[in-house]
């Protein structure tokens, strides 16, 4: 089918520039859902791929930032393990927080990517060159996104963009040679 190869080749041709990648939380990095203990507490579920494959950007030189509308203490123990230091927290207006986080890095949106599941995501994903979704992001995200992820939110989503900026960046053989002893 020549259209999906097309769009492929568009993706991987936006993706070639990236050099940050913004992120919305709940529903992206985590399952969308809000989970709270007796005592009121909230605890999240992070998904180790995902991880592995924010570590592996950072090696490349593509920085992981986070952009979410919550700040909870299980989010900021996992950005912190993950060694993501560009983050704000309880931001309603995404796209001028993403924007602080750009200038920080001394980049524009046509380097950024950016991934959210939600409404409140996508004036930050329609600035950014290459636009992302998990696919159980809503519908009106998913249909003005670049690319949909085949994995849901916090179940490898963010593990396929990475891999997907890694490959676009000439990064994932090197990256994978590092754990296969040079063979692939």
């Amino acid at each position: 089918m020549a259209g999906s190869s097309d769009l492929a080749n568009a993706v991987l041709a936006k993706a070639s520039n990236i050099r940050v990648l913004l992120l919305d939380v709940d529903g992206v990095l985590t399952d969308g859902g809000l989970y709270f203990g007796v005592e009121g507490e909230g605890f999240k579920r992070f998904n180790t791929l995902d991880g592995h494959g924010l570590k592996m950007l950072q090696r490349a030189g593509i920085t992981p930032a986070v952009v979410t509308g919550r700040g909870s203490a299980a989010l900021r123990s996992r950005l912190d393990a993950l060694g993501i230091v560009h983050a704000r927290y309880d931001i309603d207006d995404k796209a001028p927080a993403a924007e602080s986080i750009l200038a920080e890095l001394g980049v524009g949106w046509s380097q950024a990517a950016a991934m959210g599941d939600d409404w409140l995501d996508l004036p930050m994903m329609r600035r950014a060159a290459l636009s992302l979704a998990p696919a159980n992001a809503h519908h009106e995200v998913r249909s003005r996104a670049d690319l949909v992820t085949r994995l849901d939110g916090g179940a490898g989503a963010v593990r396929e963009v990475c891999d997907l900026l890694l490959q676009a960046s000439g990064s994932y053989p090197a990256m994978l040679a590092m754990y296969t002893g040079g063979g692939a």
